[in-house]
């Protein structure tokens, strides 16, 4: 069933039907029109990532703009913020068609009102419309009997993304560093390669794949650890370079072959750019209070949504410069930025790109390796992993086991499950899943995706080891969950 998770509309491509895709585009259109963001005659800008299902669903989102009135413009395959920059350039709506880091077997598209992201208010604008179609559209399995022939794809929505990173970091901010990407199906997999170039450095593509590989950075997989390992010591890199899927959630290793936990990432990047707020949701990694970096840290639920919310408020408080990371590693720039006399205008949305070229230049500005940056942090270490096929209706089932009204006794039932993980917990939080605090200072989150059937584990602790031992424990003890 297609629904909306924590950053769109989601769900398996055999119920993603060119009529569901149909009736909500056209319904996102028409909630524009009432708040009066949208006008027949407008533009809308679509496009979307390299999934094999990503084309038929583009086609049904065009055919439902100009049911609407409107007026689609193709960006092509290209990556979602540079989509949302499109959008946010040009004031009006865009839709990416993307699935992100999900598997292939399901895809979504993530809406962009005319000045930023879909924000979780707006959803049930949406749902209020009217989803009814007229009769003779759409077979009986709900296939579209006439579906629309794409045009080529408008260029310049792509480089005017790349030239904003060319014009901010400079032609020779990355000159003498060795490069691998990591291309896989991501779709910055050729931008990302270019861009490098562009900057000065000397890069290697690796990987290409033609088949989708569903690559989430909070959920590495075995062989992209050992990918990382060999190509950084077979090729002599100072750091590999990749994305997920739609090039919103960064991966980047150093030179030796460690990939970086994207909170981790975020707590660096964020320094770089001289950031006064900061804003996270709780699932990042608690290096960024203890290294005393910022004024002000703000902590919300997951999802890029409740992010953007927090930057506002920061805003309107006065807290600029302003940017926001996820655990994912996507970073999100709420206000201007200066350097070198050139200006970044915000780009409130998740953007794999901006992290990895602003660490990558401050290690060079330093004249250090990368992995100096990271020995300059607090030594926190977080580890995560997922559950897949796992009913968010099971998940559910067991985390209420410590939600009652008795918080001692929830505390209990914590410790009789995962007290041999890691010892008692001290204290709960809930602001998005189970967030368990323990005696000991480490910390067990518990969370059933907002995309996916998936149940997923976060772990936290002073070392690397322990956070690894414990979320593997504690998955095991939720594998028995499915009997």
């Amino acid at each position: 069933m297609a629904a909306f998770g924590t950053s769109g509309l989601r769900g398996l491509v055999s119920d993603l039907t060119d009529q569901v895709v149909y009736v909500h585009v056209r319904a996102f259109l028409r909630y524009l029109r009432d708040i009066g963001e949208y006008h027949q005659g407008n533009q809308v800008i679509l496009g979307g990532d390299l999934r094999p299902s990503t084309p038929r669903i583009l086609a049904a989102s065009w055919a439902a703009v100009l049911a609407e009135g409107g007026m689609p413009q193709f960006a092509g395959y290209l990556p979602s913020p540079a989509l949302a920059y499109a959008g946010l350039s040009t004031g009006v709506p865009a839709l990416m068609v993307t699935g992100s880091h999900i598997p292939f077997d399901r895809n979504g598209i993530k809406f962009n009102r005319p000045h930023g992201e879909l924000m979780k208010a707006d959803e049930a604008g949406i749902l209020a419309q009217d989803m009814q179609v007229a009769p003779g559209l759409f077979t009986e399995a709900g296939s579209l009997l006439q579906a629309p022939h794409l045009p080529e794809a408008d260029a310049r929505y792509l480089l005017a993304y790349q030239q904003r990173y060319r014009d901010f970091f400079g032609k020779d901010s990355l000159a003498g560093l060795r490069l691998g990407v990591y291309q896989h199906s991501g779709v910055a997999r050729d931008l990302l390669v270019d861009l490098l170039k562009d900057l000065g450095a000397e890069v290697l593509p690796l990987g290409r794949s033609a088949d989708f590989v569903a690559l989430d950075t909070e959920a590495l997989r075995p062989e992209d650890t050992l990918l990382a390992r060999q190509a950084v010591l077979e090729h002599q890199l100072d750091a590999l370079l990749t994305t997920d899927g739609d090039a919103d959630r960064p991966m980047i290793a150093d030179a030796s072959g460690r990939w970086w936990r994207g909170d981790v990432l975020g707590v660096l990047t964020a320094q770089a750019l001289g950031a006064h707020s900061v804003v996270t949701p709780v699932s990042s990694n608690s290096a960024l209070e203890r290294a005393q970096l910022f004024a002000r840290i703000r902590r919300t639920r997951i999802g890029s949504p409740y992010v953007i919310a927090a930057m506002q408020e920061a805003l309107a408080a006065g807290e600029a410069p302003v940017v926001g990371y996820e655990a994912n590693g996507g970073f999100l720039l709420g206000s201007p930025l200066q350097r070198h006399g050139h200006t970044l205008q915000p780009l409130p949305t998740r953007d794999a790109i901006l992290p990895m070229l602003t660490v990558l230049t401050a290690a060079k500005e330093r004249g250090v390796a990368l992995a100096t940056l990271l020995e300059s942090l607090p030594p926190r270490f977080t580890a995560s992993d997922r559950l897949q096929n796992f009913p968010g209706t099971l998940s559910q089932q067991h985390l209420d086991t410590f939600n009652g009204d008795d918080e001692n006794r929830n505390r209990s039932a914590f410790n009789q499950s995962f007290g041999a993980v890691a010892g008692p917990a001290r204290s709960m939080d809930r602001t998005d899943g189970l967030r368990v605090i323990l005696e000991n200072g480490s910390i067990i989150h518990l969370r059933p995706s907002g995309n996916a059937p998936e149940l997923r584990c976060y772990t936290e602790a002073d070392s690397a080891e322990e956070a690894e031992r414990m979320l593997r424990a504690a998955l095991q003890i939720m594998q028995g969950w499915r009997v």
